[in-house]
């Protein structure tokens, strides 16, 4: 898939009290879990990541995207450019906790074919990847990986997403918890 992604300053990091349709998104990649007591629907997006969580009734739904993409207003719960480094804390019904921290990071070009070839070969053992072709201004395509630890009372998700082009990446790290 060839795709042209946003400029990485022009990202914005949302979550949402409902499902945020994925017919929104063009989505790359996807994966599904079922662990006990919740769910997760986790995809690479052309300009970040989607990622929703269910638990009795509770429905998460994180979003790191491009500020321009048409996004509901309702039940939205956060919202942040993606800027610096930045952290949240939420807690939810039935004493579910939502914990987040993200960051825009402008690295020098050794250091980010360096990171995506570390990400690439943590992609190949475990979690979500995708390369993207290169936008033919740079030989480097973008990567995204996401690296997914279920546990038995909650989900930590570490979403990394490279923006050559911008010679930035992109971190960030999610976990719901319940009692």
């Amino acid at each position: 898939m060839l795709s042209v992604r946003p400029k990485a300053t022009d990202l914005v990091f949302q979550l949402y009290g409902r499902v945020v349709h994925p017919e929104l998104f063009e989505i790359c990649t996807s994966r599904s879990i079922d662990r006990g007591g919740y769910s997760a629907s986790i995809a690479i997006t052309t300009a970040g990541h989607l990622l929703t969580w269910r638990r009795e009734g509770l429905t998460l739904t994180e979003v790191a995207t491009a500020a321009a993409q048409p996004l509901p207003l309702k039940r939205r719960l956060l919202s942040h450019r993606i800027v610096g480094e930045r952290g949240d804390r939420m807690e939810c019904r039935g004493g579910t906790t939502y914990e987040t921290c993200f960051q825009l990071e402008k690295v020098a070009d050794d250091v980010l074919w360096s990171f995506q070839q570390e990400l690439v070969a943590a992609g190949t053992k475990r979690g979500l990847l995708y390369r993207f072709q290169d936008g033919g201004r740079l030989a480097l395509g973008a990567v995204s990986f996401i690296d997914i630890e279920t546990r038995p009372r909650g989900l930590l998700v570490q979403a990394f997403h490279t923006f050559p082009e911008d010679r930035a990446i992109v971190k960030s790290q999610s976990l719901f918890e319940f009692p």
